[in-house]
């Protein structure tokens, strides 16, 4: 059963309640949400939920009525979250808004193989590494793995390039060699319903990845994951990997329909295996990307630097270009799903020992414009992994000005939305600003909802309350709405807080769904936006005169912004956007804004893909010297990531 305590609940009262279920056998788990705090109690014996309902500090008790309880949404109605640490003093999440990938060869077949499979998955946006030390294959006289040489192989590559590794366990006697190189465990398809290897691996209390068996039902697979749960962990990802059905023309059919039907079912985190579904590498991709779209929280592939040369698995190893290619493709629909792409991060500085004692001691804040629940709140939250802290001010120039101050170590800031075009303010800031730069870039989902006081309707509203770009974005919804007054506010969830504060049902606000949750609001309206299809990019700036500026570029830098001016002369322009063309730098946005003090005067500023991704910094420069030639003036705001970290 589940008991949901009061908030005002005394510590002795909740010592009463643990005592007394603990005398019944039920074995209880403390769980703390964001509005409640529930006491999970399982056991064998039943018990009238009346007995427990009229204990002081119980607000409810919601019996289980499923066979798996832990695993069960009755359990934990909100998400789990998996934090897997890495050796650089960062958190890799899986699940939530965060879309992970784990990839590697299928068999540890040598030291140089592991090291040239870490760097190729390192480099596409790997988080983790795979690889089998003890593989159980059907036939007795297959490649059987490394043993404990693969291990320590395994994990000199992760802990190189910063991935946290992951390897299956064949059988409960190897936890003892395997425990000071795993990271997380693996529980292969055949063993889903080995209960003592579940039960003893549920008691280290390590993250542990469990696979669909081979033939086995979704509630089953649940009751394997109950194992785990019940034994001490609480770190359980479930794998789709494939069942056997009748079909061959796969090695297994991956039924992506278990991911949506798991989402009502459990609170777990939900990964897609499509290379052991497959069986062949060409077809892997698509079902790479099906599994995402379907909402998977993240993908697990076989890729081998030399696939034909592989000891195992050989068909459906991945080359390291078909995997790139994965990743880019999912970094396009991770939008669309309202999700973002974790990647490894150089954020901090790293300790040569690897043991990154400096770490741990460093908390960053990045500012946004606007109230707890604004859309910058959100890209924040994806971008950084919630490695960082949020903090709010009142106006786009105050993100720059801390982030200049030292106040803050990063700003968030909205620079263009798809349907209502850009945002100048931010602009005029890049060029105002000398001492910022540009450090990274992501690109968020908008969907506007119409949120009010409960009792109001669409009758009674005379005020409505949102960003100006808000307003823009809903001009079709508002556009038979002649009689409400718009209210500008300095951002929507601004807007959102000031219609809570007022209580009144002739007020509204156009704001994310999320801020009625947090400001106490109802949804009169979802979907309102214009355009489906609406996208705002926001730009991650840091102050450029502190040692650690470019600590976001990276050689996989894919974008460059910068501002020019212009001589005044005939073809002026002209000479300027002859330099792009000659360097083969493609130009994807060019803005005008006017220069401070010099009438009829105006800077340029340009977005630029860079295609030599390799040599990006040194590329930009060329450009930059070359364009200084036929320019008045000209400024590199920043080169880097474009859709991630």
């Amino acid at each position: 059963m589940v008991i949901v305590l009061k908030k005002d609940i005394t510590s002795n009262e909740k010592d009463n309640i643990k005592k007394i279920l603990q005398s019944r056998k039920f074995k209880l788990n403390e769980v703390k949400g964001e509005e409640s705090t529930i006491l999970a109690a399982v056991g064998k014996l039943a018990m009238d939920v009346r007995e427990v309902e009229v204990l002081p500090g119980v607000s409810k008790v919601i019996p289980i009525s499923k066979p798996y309880k832990m695993a069960s949404r009755e359990f934990q109605p909100e998400n789990t979250i998996v934090e897997i640490p890495n050796n650089r003093g960062q958190i890799i999440r899986v699940g939530g808004s965060r879309l992970i990938s784990i990839a590697g060869p299928c068999a540890v077949e040598s030291r140089q193989q592991m090291l040239d499979a870490a760097e190729a998955v390192a480099a596409s946006g790997a988080v983790m590494l795979r690889g089998g030390a003890y593989k159980p294959r059907t036939s007795p006289y297959s490649f059987q793995g490394l043993g404990e040489e693969g291990l320590k192989y395994l994990k000199e590559a992760g802990d190189k390039f910063g991935l946290p590794i992951v390897t299956e366990i064949v059988a409960s006697e190897y936890i003892p060699v395997m425990k000071d190189y795993v990271d997380v465990y693996q529980v292969g398809a055949r063993n889903m319903q080995n209960f003592e290897l579940l039960k003893r691996l549920g008691a280290l209390g390590k993250p542990v990845i469990l696979k669909r068996g081979l033939s086995a039902t979704i509630e089953e697979w649940l009751m394997s994951a109950e194992y785990l749960l019940s034994s001490g962990t609480d770190k359980v990802i479930l794998c789709e990997r494939g069942i056997r059905t009748y079909e061959k023309a796969t090695r297994n059919t991956l039924d992506l329909s278990a991911i949506p039907v798991l989402r009502s079912m459990t609170h777990l985190p939900i990964i897609v295996d499509p290379s052991h579904a497959l069986g062949v590498r060409d077809k892997i991709p698509p079902m790479a990307l099906a599994g995402v779209a379907a909402g998977a929280d993240g993908i697990i592939v076989e890729v081998h630097c030399h696939p034909e040369q592989a000891l195992s698995d050989a068909a459906q190893a991945l080359y390291p270009q078909q995997f790139d290619k994965i990743m880019r493709d999912i970094e396009v629909l991770a939008p669309v799903m309202g999700k973002e792409v974790s990647k490894i991060r150089r954020v901090f500085s790293i300790d040569t020992d690897n043991s990154c004692s400096k770490c741990s001691s460093l908390k960053k804040t990045c500012v946004y414009s606007g109230k707890k629940g604004a859309y910058a709140e959100q890209a924040i939250e994806q971008y950084f992994d919630g490695d960082i802290k949020a903090e709010s001010v009142d106006s786009f120039t105050e993100i720059f000005k801390a982030v200049v101050s030292g106040k803050a170590d990063y700003g968030m800031v909205p620079i263009e939305n798809s349907t209502a075009g850009s945002v100048y303010e931010n602009y005029d800031n890049l060029t105002r600003f000398e001492d910022v730069s540009i450090v990274g870039g992501i690109t968020l989902r908008i969907q506007h909802s119409l949120l009010a006081p409960k009792g109001a309707t669409l009758e009674t509203i005379k005020n409505v309350y949102s960003h100006p770009q808000g307003f823009s974005q809903c001009s079709d919804f508002l556009e038979d709405k002649k009689n409400w007054s718009h209210i500008d506010s300095i951002s929507t969830a601004t807007g959102a807080e000031t219609v809570a504060n007022k209580n009144s049902v002739e007020n509204a606000a156009i704001a994310n769904y999320r801020n009625a949750k947090l400001y106490g609001l109802e949804v009169l309206a979802e979907g309102i936006e214009n355009n489906p299809n609406n996208y705002t990019r926001f730009l991650i700036i840091a102050a450029n005169h502190i040692a650690e500026k470019n600590e976001f570029v990276t050689k996989t830098a894919d974008k460059a912004s910068f501002v020019f001016s212009t001589k005044n002369e005939s073809g002026a322009l002209y000479d300027c956007l002859g330099i792009f063309k000659k360097a083969g730098l493609n130009l994807n946005r060019l803005e005008s804004r006017p220069i401070a003090g010099k009438p009829w005067r105006y800077w340029f500023y340009a977005d630029a893909t860079i295609e030599n991704k390799d040599n990006s910094i040194e590329y930009i420069n060329n450009v930059i010297n070359e364009l200084k030639s036929v320019a008045e003036d000209v400024r590199l705001l920043g080169v880097y990531a474009e859709s991630g970290r």
